[in-house]
């Protein structure tokens, strides 16, 4: 038999073009890339180094740390440089034009926003709001970084302590985005500022302020002005960040410090709802810490105030909960400006024995109206979902409800699912939870005749539904 293999010989030269080829290729590809990030790093430096602080350099020599440094010190914004078309800018924040599109972008980039109170909740929505986009923020906090405050603090360092918290985060945000207009302000706020703060047009206001009088009197100003304000509670002597919650703040009866300014916002100004506020349902492991004067003597904590109106003992903090207390008002703040729906989870999770009896409330109206039960496909889970996710624990006819804690475990004993087209199946995004007089009286009206007496409640309920038969595939 003949041998039909082939020496190392004959594979030789078709190895060495091949290889030739594919190093050819690569060096062209690798060049091309070379060039584009030359061109834009040329763009970059020409664009940042131009200014009164920059000089010739000798010998034509150029130093880009020198100038990184330099530029932090005298960067203004650039309120005609396009963020969506700028190579360097549209780059930074490809991952946020992905995730919500161009024109959400476009709204991001052309958003202001003030956020007062620049502490470990502060510092990191303000730190991921410029990540984002956010291109004109004003910050505000009379206090300096401390090293006690390292601990929680998003941005500052050993080298910042004694700093005021808002130029500490300006000098670090010029290093992040420099193109930003960042407005850093050592004030505070109350009733002689307020009209200097919040000017500008704000889209949204984020109140991180610890004293209760001082937050009062900004969430009670931001109401009268008609501006969007989202307000931090207590962050401090929490560890779990599974209880972090977004809720109206009449719903946020778990936490004290929400308890009190709800309370204070009800007897000085009428406020009852309407502020969203971050809240943690869990139950403080900490208390404040006993006072202990300078010297060692017992003394009044009154007479140690820097501030009038401010504590002076402190509570226990795990740095890790304000960082996310921050990072869930700037998620709320970024998506809204967006435009892009967010639907929170009502702060009292139902247990899983009420969605096991709504399920089985479903089966058996389902086995009344139609004579079976064998169309429903949903397990209890998926009850759940519909429950939390779509009618957020409420009937369809209560969604302006702001009522919470066992005011909602009350209702669902009167709640169920049925049909929101009877002609169609019970799933996700045909079933619409009532009470059970609301059912009755829905499954004796036809759609048409709904739509056309109750139009806004028809939309709103077809809204919910469209989202969910896009969200659940269904």
């Amino acid at each position: 038999m003949p041998d039909v293999r082939f020496s190392n010989d004959i594979w030789k030269p078709a190895v060495l073009f091949a290889t030739f080829a594919s190093v050819s290729l690569l060096t062209t590809f690798l060049a091309s890339r070379r060039n584009r990030r030359k061109r834009g790093a040329e763009r970059f430096t020409n664009r940042h180094t131009a200014g009164p602080f920059f000089g010739a350099v000798p010998n034509g020599f150029h130093d880009p740390q020198q100038d990184e440094i330099q530029r932090t010190g005298s960067l203004d914004s650039s309120p005609d440089l396009d963020f969506i078309t700028d190579d360097i800018t549209s780059e930074q924040f490809t991952r946020n034009t992905q995730f919500y599109g161009e024109e959400g972008q476009k709204k991001v980039h052309e958003a202001m926003v003030i956020v007062i109170g620049l502490g470990g909740v502060g510092s990191h929505a303000a730190t991921m709001l410029l990540r984002a986009g956010i291109a004109k923020l004003r910050l505000i906090d009379f206090d300096q970084v401390s090293l006690s405050s390292l601990n929680r603090h998003a941005v500052a360092t050993r080298a910042d302590v004694g700093t005021p918290k808002a130029l500490c985060l300006q000098k670090h945000f010029k290093e992040i985005f420099p193109e930003c207009e960042v407005d850093a302000r050592v004030q505070m706020f109350d009733s002689s500022t307020a009209e200097d703060i919040l000017s500008g047009c704000p889209d949204f206001v984020l109140d991180c302020i610890d004293n209760i009088d001082t937050k009062i009197a900004l969430l009670a100003e931001c109401a009268r002005r008609g501006l969007k304000v989202l307000s931090a509670t207590g962050a401090g002597a929490r560890a779990d960040p599974t209880r972090i919650r977004i809720a109206d703040i009449s719903e946020s009866s778990v936490d004290p410090l929400s308890r009190s300014v709800r309370h204070r916002l009800r007897r000085d100004y009428n406020i009852t709802s309407g502020i969203p506020v971050v809240i943690s349902t869990e139950r403080p492991k900490a208390k404040l810490l006993p006072f202990s004067p300078p010297d060692g003597k017992e003394g009044n904590p009154l007479d140690y105030q820097v501030v009038p109106g401010f504590r002076v003992r402190t509570i226990p903090v795990l740095g890790t909960i304000p960082a996310i207390f921050g990072q869930v008002m700037a998620s709320y703040v970024i998506t809204s400006i967006a435009e892009m729906a967010v639907v929170t989870e009502p702060v009292v999770n139902l247990s899983v024995d009420h969605y096991a009896l709504l399920h089985q409330r479903l089966i058996e109206r389902e086995e009344l109206l139609f004579g079976t039960a064998s169309e429903v496909e949903l397990d209890k889970e998926e009850v759940a979902v519909i429950i939390r996710e779509i009618w957020r624990g409420r009937s369809a006819r209560d969604q302006g409800s702001r009522e919470g804690g066992r005011g909602m475990w009350n209702a669902m004993k009167m709640l169920t699912l049925t049909r929101w087209d009877v002609t169609k199946p019970p799933t996700i995004g045909n079933l619409v939870l009532l009470t059970f007089s609301e059912a009755e009286e829905h499954e004796a009206t036809p759609l048409h005749i709904l739509k056309k007496e109750e139009p806004e409640f028809y939309n709103m309920v077809e809204k919910r539904l469209s989202f969910a038969r896009k969200e659940f595939d269904c």
